[in-house]
């Protein structure tokens, strides 16, 4: 028997500005559905979405909701006029014997219901939002990023929340871990198109990869016929005219269907270079102690950070992330302990707060404006990584058309300003990146293209994110803010860090009386043994296998690149330039190998 939809549209078309979002779309949401709606920015699914819930009225087509379902729709930016608490919107539509679950949703969520509408952040207004849908609880709910500006816990909490609910939901957003745990459907939106797949996100790049794979096989195929059809129209059609118009016409319609094909939009053309070499040790940190009132951020914390590191810092928020790395690039001084900067820093920041990007700039001013980017005597180029560039040509490297340029900042959406400030970092030349939630709102293909350049940069990166999977993707050592002043130092991304902490808290249950009186000690004469080690070797011993597997991996690229036959002959700089850096990280590796032997020796002494 088939289910009864709760949402149906049917031959949805819509154009903006005179350019078509949709034509002729069709699709259904049923009960129980959990559903991916993913596309690059810019490819309209916040724009369908609005129409799912009814705030866009579509050209044409229809809508169908099933009598008596109730829908939920959480906007990237909700509007709260009329309201004066956070508190007051998320209760607005509830009976007062329902706001208990605005309290509930609130403590999962950590929003502050008496916050003042009028001085609340945008991270706070939308998780008030989102506790407002969830305490609400209708019967398909509709989430544009509802991940972004909440810490790791709150997600931990919201995808608990969506596992358990027996509503149907359609979720954006741009984080892969809360994708791949909580659907099994995917709307995919492509130049006007919206596919469906009856598997979650987990299953989405490879369909898309064959999709597009498919496609370009078809165009290979429809470029050959239309190549010969018009060698036969040159060479041989002058004997056959009148016989062969039909032919002509069939050629005719073979290119009117190649000029018709829309074009994919590809990558951002993103780069990154790194600046002159930093000192080998970057930052060395020792016995921080920071305290705002009665709040402590850190107590006696010590971190030695190298060149090459790529650091993140995880936490939930309000634990002092931001002010961490600012107090080890000496931006914050602390209440006790030093911080030594090492020698050639060239540091680049990206800001979560884009307080970088001024709202009511072009963004044409946004670069040109920047004194780092500015070209004496030249107002339509910038300087691109020591090269003069046209500002809309640089522009068109990450995804903005000639339109867009004297369009102001605050109309972009929050993917777009992201790849704004991304195109004023990657401008600079930099041996030390400071990422502060670089991954709110960009695409998949961007993150995947953000990661990649990590990968090769040749300088340090300090990371802060929430983002599951990029920390794992990118991050070598994760520093955990763990509240209370305690920030501990783990080896690897998220997941090695979840695994490490999972075995510390196991090895520190105390056993059980049974198992005392079986060893035949009681459990209050058991006692650990006691470590060598110092808190901070301690945990730089735990930190050292990812620093040398790291550098293990680096000389095996190396050493395949200098293995070319041809590139001491064809490229002698770059030759010289991999030499050094073999050099250099067999060095760092004897170096680090050297300090395990020694940590360990001592932890078992």
């Amino acid at each position: 028997m088939a289910r009864t939809p709760l949402l149906q549209l049917t031959d949805i078309s819509l154009t903006y500005g005179g350019d078509p979002i949709f034509a002729d779309l069709s699709l259904v949401v049923h009960p129980s559905d959990r559903v991916a709606l993913v596309g690059r920015n810019g490819s309209g699914k916040s724009t369908l979405m609005k129409v799912m819930a009814g705030l866009v009225e579509a050209d044409s087509g229809g809508v169908i909701l099933s009598p008596g379902v109730s829908v939920g729709y959480m906007e990237q930016d909700p509007t709260m006029e009329g309201f004066a608490t956070l508190g007051d919107y998320a209760c607005s539509a509830l009976d007062p014997s329902e706001m208990y679950r605005v309290e509930m949703a609130g403590e999962g969520l950590k929003f502050d219901p008496d916050r003042a509408v009028s001085t609340a952040s945008g991270g706070e207004r939308r998780r008030a939002a989102l506790a407002k849908l969830m305490a609400e609880a209708p019967e398909l709910m509709l989430l544009d990023e509802p991940t972004n500006h909440l810490d790791i816990e709150a997600i931990a909490w919201l995808e608990s929340e969506l596992s358990q609910t027996r509503a149907g939901y359609v979720l954006i957003s741009h984080d892969r871990a809360f994708l791949r745990a909580l659907t099994r459907a995917t709307l995919w939106v492509d130049r006007g198109t919206v596919r469906r797949q009856e598997t979650g996100f987990d299953g989405f790049e490879a369909w898309r990869d064959k999709i597009w794979e498919d496609e370009d096989m078809q165009r290979h195929k429809l470029d050959r016929k239309i190549k010969s059809e018009a060698r036969w129209a040159v060479e041989g059609i002058s004997a056959r005219r009148k016989r062969n118009q039909g032919r002509v016409r069939a050629l005719q319609d073979l290119r009117a269907e190649r000029g018709a094909q829309i074009k994919r939009q590809g990558a951002a053309a993103m780069a990154i270079e790194a600046g002159p070499k930093s000192g080998r040790k970057v930052i060395e940190a020792e016995g921080l102690r920071k305290a705002f009132g009665d709040k402590t951020i850190v107590s006696d914390f010590s971190l030695t950070v190298l060149r090459g590191d790529r650091i993140a810092f995880v936490g939930p928020n309000g634990t002092g992330k931001t002010t961490l790395l600012n107090m080890l690039l000496g931006k914050e001084p602390p209440d006790s302990g030093t911080v030594k900067l090492g020698t050639n820093l060239e540091v680049a920041v990206f800001d979560q707060a884009r307080a970088q990007l001024d709202p009511d700039m072009t963004l044409w001013e946004s670069l040109t404006g920047d004194p780092d980017m500015r070209v004496s005597g030249k107002a339509d180029q910038v300087m691109v990584r020591g090269a003069p560039k046209h500002v809309v040509g640089y522009l068109k490297e990450f995804l903005f058309d000639e339109g867009q340029a004297r369009a102001a900042v605050r109309s972009l959406s929050g993917g777009e300003k992201a790849r704004l400030l991304l195109a004023k970092l990657l401008a600079r030349e930099s041996n030390v990146l400071v990422l502060d939630e670089p991954t709110n709102d960009l695409d998949v293909e961007t993150l995947d293209l953000l990661q990649e350049l990590l990968d090769s940069y040749d300088g340090t990166v300090l990371l802060v994110s929430h983002d599951r999977d990029f920390l794992d993707r990118v991050a070598a050592t994760t520093v955990a803010m763990e509240g209370d002043g305690r920030a501990v130092v783990y080896a690897g991304g998220w997941s090695d860090y979840q695994a490490q902490k999972a075995a510390m808290v196991a090895e520190a249950k105390p056993a059980k009386p049974e198992n005392a009186k079986k060893s035949g000690k009681s459990a209050e004469t058991a006692k650990p043994g006691k470590s060598g080690l110092s808190f901070t070797e301690k945990h730089r011993l735990e930190a050292l296998p990812a620093e040398i597997e790291r550098l293990e991996a680096e000389i095996a690229k190396l050493e395949v690149f200098l293995a070319a036959p041809d590139l001491y002959a064809k490229e002698p700089v770059k030759f010289a330039k991999g030499s050094e850096a073999l050099a250099e990280r067999q060095q760092a590796l004897a170096a680090a190998e050297e300090e395990w032997l020694d940590l360990e020796e001592k932890a078992g002494a």
